[in-house]
């Protein structure tokens, strides 16, 4: 095993090497620079757009796009958001969660783009259901099989090797046993059945279970660690400084910490941001394909809010806390790491414990679900909907044996599975933003036609 984990890790480095990151990272910049800063400029009508019913909700899909979002959402907000932001910053030291919003930022018009292509390039399987993402928009967009096949094979492995599976599993089952005292086999069976049961349903059922649990486990957790940021008001400004501070120094060594450089800061803050919002990954637009909408920059717009609740939400949220309370010094890893913070920097401690284990079963649990629809899309784009069975079989196979495999090398095999979906969506990305920038322009040139008319309209009435 100690073998085999080593090897792992030098197939990681390569694969997230400073050319991934590079191509990550300069996909956003470029994009982020051709949309005019559209993560500024249009967040404020993409959060509306959640919030408002869809005029164009009468358009092919099978879900809402609320519900997509949810489905997108509960596939990215899982472990990364507590079990990876510890490991990036028990790797990299604070400057990791500096360049995991550098990440998050630029990843946002990254994950516009990508709902945007989902929806234009979508179609409808033998089953009546959409079918939508990378795969087809670099089929259909750059009239590429070669390169859609390569990513419908590495998102399957995405779903059975890396997110969707082992990490999450692993750490339901883990906080269960530290927290409840329940045995790991008993838990391990229990999430087997149900999402035995939930997933069997397909997308609608998915998409039933995301609106309800959601909002719900992100309000929460949020919650839990505002109230720390408020009992710890006066450390915040510190924590704030040592994080920029870090980002651009390297590290000391101090307590439980080995001391980090910059690049090793970098590398481990972008890492565990595209793991944990998914921007540049390609999976998130495979949900938003599944959107009622006629409109592909609206649901753009919509799925660019994700990366926003994700990273720049819920995953700040984790750091600081982690951060503030002096944690990250510790001896502690993942999700034991994020536990003893909320259990710290609360005035009950048992409270906080609560609130870490909670999430992490609801985040975690959640992105299961979204995962196994990616992959089933996945898999259907290879072998049509007859394989689509024979996929859940094994997933559920999967998520049954989980619980039993070690954590290294669980999160070692995720990045790398991670990072080889993300490169044939990154050139598909790169390859068609003529057609992003042409749906934008067309969009809100069409939007403000209709804002002046209403203007007139009004003015004519007064």
């Amino acid at each position: 095993m100690e073998q085999l984990t080593i090897f792992f890790k030098k197939v990681d480095a390569f694969v997230w090497g400073p050319p991934l990151l590079i191509l990550l990272v300069g996909t956003g910049i470029f994009l982020t620079l051709r949309l005019g800063f559209i993560q500024i400029v249009k967040l404020p009508l993409a959060l509306k757009y959640l919030f408002t019913k869809d005029e164009d909700s009468s358009g092919e899909g099978d879900v809402s796009s609320f519900a997509a979002l949810c489905t997108a959402l509960a596939a990215t907000i899982g472990t990364g958001n507590i079990v990876g932001v510890a490991t990036a910053i028990k790797a990299g030291g604070p400057g990791a969660l500096f360049w995991m919003w550098i990440a998050a930022f630029f990843g946002m018009a990254t994950k516009y783009s990508e709902g945007l292509l989902a929806v234009k390039y979508r179609v409808v399987d033998d089953n009546g259901q959409m079918s939508g993402g990378p795969m087809y928009y670099i089929e259909r967009g750059l009239n590429n099989k070669f390169l859609a096949k390569l990513f419908a094979v590495f998102g399957i492995g995405v779903a059975f090797f890396g997110i969707g599976t082992f990490p999450q599993v692993n750490a339901i089952t883990k906080a269960v046993e530290i927290t409840l005292n329940i045995p790991i086999i008993i838990s391990a069976s229990i999430l087997t059945i149900l999402v035995t049961l939930v997933t069997l349903g397909g997308i609608k059922s998915i998409s039933r279970v995301a609106e309800l649990i959601v909002p719900f486990m992100a309000v929460f957790y949020i919650i839990g660690a505002i109230i720390i940021l408020v009992f710890n008001i006066k450390l915040l400004p510190e924590t704030v400084m040592l994080v920029i501070k870090s980002a651009f120094t390297p590290t000391a060594a101090t307590g439980g910490f080995l001391g980090a450089s910059v690049m090793l800061a970098i590398r481990s803050g972008v890492a565990r941001g595209v793991f944990s919002n998914e921007s540049g990954l390609g999976s998130a637009p495979i949900a938003a394909a599944a959107a009622k909408t006629k409109s592909c920059v609206r649901q753009g717009l919509i799925s660019m809010t994700g990366t926003f609740f994700d990273t720049i939400i819920v995953c700040t949220m984790t750091g600081i806390v982690l951060i503030l309370t002096g944690t990250w010094k510790s001896e502690l890893a993942g999700a034991e790491m994020t536990n003893a913070a909320f259990k710290s920097g609360l005035p009950i401690p048992i409270i906080g414990q609560y609130i870490v284990t909670i999430g992490l079963i609801f985040f975690a649990f959640t992105t299961i679900l979204g995962w196994n629809y990616y992959g089933e899309r996945c898999t259907e784009y290879l072998f049509g909907v007859k394989g689509i069975r024979t996929y859940k079989y094994i997933f559920i196979i999967l998520i049954a044996s989980g619980a039993f495999l070690k954590l290294d090398l669980i999160w070692i095999i995720a990045d790398i599975v991670n990072g080889l979906m993300a490169i044939p969506n990154l050139i598909a990305l790169i390859g068609l933003s003529g057609v992003i920038i042409h749906e934008t322009k067309k969009y809100f040139d069409e939007f403000k036609y209709k804002e002046t008319e209403n203007v007139k309209s009004v003015g004519k009435i007064g």
